[in-house]
């Protein structure tokens, strides 16, 4: 697992002192309003870098990274991800789960029959679904609702679930 979360991601340059437009990856933006360190990521390329958060255009903010003072120095970064340690992460409500705490969590019944492993997210309109792959590959499809999940307990790499009937039958 990566120690560093991925909370922005440079789209392209903005202005003629170096500013970028970042897309906002996290249901956090409010993070951004403060100037802080972030780790700057693109290829094989890693820098801690200064930043803060200048303006906003559309659904893009605009930000100001400490070492970039021109557009064409701007433009080198393009693509590239604003990242922070994970022990950073804003804290969610009790019962709410980043999904890299949930991703790679073993997945069993109440009655402990172990089903696979959770692989993906799938974000829907009304609900997340969590994709599970067994021990032969099967992929399984569990809807994160609370009569179906039981308990996420990231601590011990696990998930109860109680399957609603039918769900698990090919």
């Amino acid at each position: 697992m990566s120690e560093y979360i991925t909370v922005g991601k440079i789209a392209a340059p903005y202005g003629v002192q170096g500013a970028v437009k970042v897309i906002p990856l996290t249901d956090f933006p409010e993070r951004f309003s403060a100037k802080r360190h972030y780790f700057l990521v693109k290829g094989s390329l890693k820098l801690k870098v200064d930043a803060w958060l200048v303006g906003r255009s559309k659904r893009q903010l605009i930000m100001k990274i400490d070492g970039i003072d021109t557009p064409e120095e701007a433009r080198e970064y393009r693509h590239a991800l604003l990242q922070v340690p994970r022990e950073e992460v804003w804290p969610l409500p009790e019962g709410h789960y980043y999904h890299f705490q949930v991703i790679g969590l073993q997945v069993q019944t109440e009655g402990g029959a172990l089903l696979g492993t959770v692989v993906d997210i799938l974000e829907t309109g009304s609900n997340d679904v969590y994709v599970l792959k067994d021990e032969q590959g099967k992929e399984f499809l569990i809807p994160a609702l609370k009569e179906v999940v039981k308990g996420i307990h990231p601590e011990k790499g696990l998930m109860v679930v109680r399957p609603l009937p039918g769900l698990l039958e090919e």
